[in-house]
């Protein structure tokens, strides 16, 4: 019995995987559609990538990023952050 080859596809597909490429599926309106397209050529071409991905950041940045950076912007002049050692109750 003949064994068969991967299809053309798979075999892209796969050799995709291993340079890093991953498949995506969004859902968006059918105006927007040539515009996902465009902006995912871009983070796969050399010459935009660096530049569209920077600009998608600053623009829709990861919520948890938000936060570390309010708190490395607290002022932390006269807060005393020492404590003092606390060694529980003594077992009987």
């Amino acid at each position: 019995m003949a064994t068969c080859s991967p299809s053309p596809v798979t075999q892209w597909r796969r050799r995709r995987q291993r340079q890093g490429f991953v498949r995506v599926e969004v859902r968006v309106r059918k105006e927007d559609a040539a515009l996902v397209r465009e902006v995912a050529a871009a983070l796969v071409d050399p010459e935009h990538e660096a530049e569209t991905r920077n600009i998608l950041c600053e623009k829709f940045a990861v919520q948890g990023t938000r936060g570390q950076t309010l708190l490395a912007a607290a002022p932390l002049e006269g807060i005393d952050l020492e404590r003092s050692r606390d060694f529980g109750r003594d077992a009987p």
